[in-house]
């Protein structure tokens, strides 16, 4: 797989794969989810949102799927989505990178009370 040329990860796209570890889900609870997940120092407009994860499927990290079973009826037109295996391979890769990102960083903390 060739997951080295997703790589690095916008901080959006990487929060919304992340928030899709935890299964298939919806725009609305995606969002939720991402903005939940960073203490809110991620936010996304529907717009955003919905622009992430189709380039998302076009790249094969995401797919639509089918409505869980546990989910209760709604509307219609909502969409599930879930992690492919390139995508689940492509996150993986983003997590060593940012692993082996922290002890330079951990140079840094002087400038944290900054």
């Amino acid at each position: 797989m060739d997951t080295e040329r997703h790589l690095p990860l916008n901080p959006r796209v990487l929060a919304l794969l992340v928030a899709l570890l935890e299964g298939p889900t919806h725009g609305y609870a995606l969002k939720t989810a991402v903005e939940e997940g960073s203490d809110h120092t991620v936010t996304m407009d529907p717009g955003s949102l919905y622009r992430h994860l189709s380039r998302l499927e076009e790249d094969g990290l995401v797919a639509e799927v089918p409505t869980p079973r546990d989910e209760a009826p709604g509307d219609p037109r909502r969409r599930f989505y879930g992690l492919t295996p390139l995508g689940r391979a492509v996150l993986a890769a983003e997590t060593r990178r940012l692993r082996s990102l922290l002890p330079g960083a951990k140079r840094l903390r002087g400038l944290e009370s900054g």
